[in-house]
Formats: C-alpha cells, structure tokens, sequence
C-alpha cells in the first residue's frame, strides 16, 4: 500500500491511498465466498457457486464493491498511521478508482495540529488570596441552624422566610396546562425558583386563602406563553430555630462547644476555598501558556462543541425552572454578549485539549491500570453511578481511550502548573504540589509515602498530578 498526504489547512489534510491488487484480492476472495452462501444457482450447491458464475448472476462490480467496504476502513487506518496523523471526526472518503489494477481513494479529514511548544518552566500566575471572614462562617451557621429548625403553624398571613403548604393549578384560556397541577407542597415564602409571580402573591395570604396570578411558562410544550395560575394556601408555618450554644453544637456535630464547632466551620471553608483557589490558579497558569501559542482550531469541531455546550445549559435551564431571558438578565448579558462568551470559553476549552496533549506527548506521559481504575471509580462518582456499571458501559462503548486522554490532559496540566510561580494577591507563594483532593496541603514525604502504597515504584507522585488537573481534563 502507498499513502500520501496533502496539508489542506493547519487541521485538515487529504490522503490519497493505493492498494495494489494482490492486497485487495483475500478481501474479493471472502466476498465471493459470502455471496456463495447467499445465492442460489440452478445445479451448484449453496456456497460452492464459482467466482465466475457470480460475476454473471450478482456482477463483478457488486463483489468488488463488497471487497472495498471490508478493506477501505482498515487501509485508511494504516494510512494514518503511517503519517502520523491523529483525526478528529470522521473522514470525507471517495473512491477513485478500483479494479483489476488495484483501489485508489482519497480521504479528507479533520486532524490534530502540531503544535510547536514553548517553554513552560517560567509561566506566573496571580490569584486571590485566601480568606474566610465572620460572614461566611455566619452563613454556614446559620444553613446549620435551618437543618435543624422545627415548623410550627400560626394563624397569621404569611411573611417572606415562612413556610407554607399550597396548591397549584396553571390554566390556559380555562382550560388546566397538563403537568401544571400541584397539590401540598411546602414551600418557602422568597425563596424563587419556582414561578415567577409565585412570591409576590403569597406575601400577605393565609391559611384558606386563594389568589390568582399571571406568569409565563418555562417548561412543557406552552413554555413561554401566558397562564393563570390559582393558589391555595392550606398551611402557614413559622420556622423556629434552635439557640446557637453548647447543647446546639452537640446535637448537630462532634463537638461540644458551639466555639469548637465554629473553629471547625471557619476550617473547612479555609479547604475549601483553599481547592477553589487551586482552581483557579490551574485556569491561570493555562491561560498564560496559551497566550504564548498560536492554536490553530478546525471550525467543524468547534461548532459542535459549541452546539452541545449551548444545549447543555438550555436543558438545565429547563430543569431549574429557569428561561433562558431570565437566565440572561440574572447573568447581566444580551444573547449577543452569551454567544461571544460561550465560543470564546469552547475555543479556549479546545486550544487547551490540543496543548494538553502535545505536552503529555512530549513528556511521554503514561497511564496504568491503577490509575485508570481510579479515575473510573472518580467518574463514577461524579455522575452518581455505580463504579462497576459505569466501567461496564464505558469498555462496552469504547470510551476507554477518552478516559485515558483525561488522565493524560491531567497529568500535563499539572506538569506546567507544578512548574510555575502562583501568588496570591499578598505576595505569598500558592501551594499546589502537595495539595489534597479535601483541601488539606500534604508533606512531600506522606505523599510520596502514600503514592508508593498505591502505585508501582516508577509511578509515584502522578496521583497527586491527575487530581490536580482532573477537572481540565
């Protein structure tokens, strides 16, 4: 087989590939053989029919073309191969020629680009600093105190922050929206997320009352359209919350003081927003590296991720209640302004994807089966699954490959982000080498202590690197 290869554009080549007759003859050969069994011919047996004798029952082209469609997939591959080429889509393949002087065919396809790497021992990036105040350790208290308040009912209209036991039912032109009925469903008095217009007329109602309102649907086949929607309020109730003391910190903690308690709360948000800084310090330090690149980004798959990212956000959108002009007002954006903000993250999303992979190329970056079943049992997780099912279906659909770039992409960010300064705003120096998935910050010796329990020898210390780039990954 010859192969050549014409660069029509950064991420776009053509191959043009021969196939000599003696390598496309066992593919003729088995067709001849299947067709054999398929046919039948007046004094031959079934599958012993002669090549000859098909030809002028089936025709010659017919058993050629069947020969091509098992061998053109595999020469294609070989093809690529053999010109190092890594496609991202499926290719534009014409048949040229074929027949008894062999099968020629053209293939036009999206490729990866080259990528001519700088250095990335010398990228900076600055960050927020780190900082818990007395209002965020209020809140959580507070979210606490709610978990464990009690309701009791009281025979006053309802005030925003109580709770009340209503009945819906939504009509259009008199007529009752099918699924737009509710019937005892508590619900907090201002807290959205609903309907709107719901809010606003509970205010003021008491137990027994009913009122009427008109809002527009986000949802269902009349979403955007105009209903009236009747409530009914059968209960009003008032939220007590528990003191914030001792007692308070030993029913709903491990602690018996509410000082310990807050200690506590006031720690874990410094973790977290300690990860919530890695994050970000991860964004940056990427953004500087492709700063320093020209990535060149094929338009099809762009367009694509852009297609499926816009319908990602329209479905949760409609899972939340929430139309897309009340998502953009609450953003503070027009469509125009969404649009422009959603192809410039999808292109960055690619143009890393791309720079990700030419770095754990060139840093020859492996993945073990450790760490590819540590990564499924993450995925898992992350999506609510069952780890067994989730590995199922993805060796089933063959996304075993898409994993392993995953962990490939996480490995390479954090190759640069290890090696670049980060700074918070005050000057001090960002730890993220030794920084744990719970937001604690990991002495070198126990990760390596760890990492050498967990893995083979030669792989210690890439845990820590795939968490830290897991989520660009």
């Amino acid at each position: 087989m010859k192969s050549a290869v014409e660069t029509l554009s950064p991420t776009r080549a053509k191959l043009t590939v021969e196939v000599p007759f003696e390598e496309l003859k066992p593919s003729l050969d088995a067709a001849y053989k299947q067709i054999a069994k398929q046919i039948n011919v007046p004094g031959f047996r079934r599958g012993k029919v002669p090549p000859a004798v098909i030809d002028r029952q089936v025709g010659r082209e017919a058993v050629l073309d069947q020969a091509i469609n098992e061998v053109l997939p595999q020469k294609y591959i070989e093809a690529l191969q053999s010109n190092s080429l890594e496609p991202l889509a499926q290719p534009e393949i014409e048949v040229t020629r074929h027949g008894e002087d062999g099968l020629e065919f053209t293939a036009e396809v999206d490729v990866k680009p080259e990528i001519s790497l700088p250095s990335y021992d010398d990228l900076s990036a600055t960050v927020d600093d780190v900082s818990v105040s007395d209002s965020d350790v209020e809140e959580q208290l507070q979210a606490l105190r709610e978990r464990f308040a009690t309701l009791s009912d009281v025979e006053r209209p309802a005030a925003e922050g109580d709770f009340v036991v209503i009945d819906l039912t939504a009509t259009k032109d008199s007529e009752v929206v099918e699924g737009a009925e509710l019937t005892g469903m508590s619900y907090q008095v201002g807290r959205g997320g609903m309907i709107d217009g719901l809010d606003e007329a509970l205010v003021g109602m008491a137990a027994g009352e009913e009122k009427t309102f008109q809002t527009e649907l986000v949802g269902g086949d009349l979403v955007g359209q105009a209903v009236d929607v009747l409530v009914k309020v059968t209960q009003v109730q008032e939220q007590e919350l528990p003191d914030l003391d001792d007692e308070f910190a030993q029913e709903a903690s491990e602690f018996d003081t509410v000082a310990e308690l807050t200690d506590d709360v006031r720690e874990r948000l410094g973790r977290g927003k300690r990860l919530e800084q890695a994050a970000t310090a991860r964004d940056a330090v990427l953004e500087a590296l492709l700063d320093k690149i020209e990535v060149p980004l094929p338009e099809a798959l762009v367009t694509d991720e852009l297609n499926a990212r816009r319908e990602s956000i329209e479905q949760q959108l409609v899972y939340s209640g929430m139309s897309m002009e009340a998502y953009l007002e609450e953003q503070g954006q027009t469509q125009e302004e969404f649009e422009a903000d959603l192809e410039r993250r999808v292109r960055d999303a690619v143009a890393a994807q791309f720079v990700l992979d030419a770095i754990a190329k060139k840093e020859e970056f492996g993945v073990d089966q450790n760490e590819l079943s540590q990564h499924l049992v993450r995925r898992a997780q992350q999506s609510g699954q069952d780890p067994q099912e989730f590995a199922n279906h993805m060796f089933e659909h063959n996304h075993i490959p898409e994993l392993v770039q995953e962990i490939l992409r996480g490995k390479a960010l954090a190759q640069i982000v290890e090696s670049a300064t980060v700074t918070d705003e005050s000057g001090n120096s960002v730890e993220l080498k030794n920084l744990r998935p719970d937001g604690t910050i990991g002495e070198p010796e126990d990760e390596a202590a760890e990492a050498a329990s967990d893995a083979p020898a030669e792989d210690t210390g890439e845990d820590t690197g795939e968490d830290t780039g897991e989520d660009q990954g």
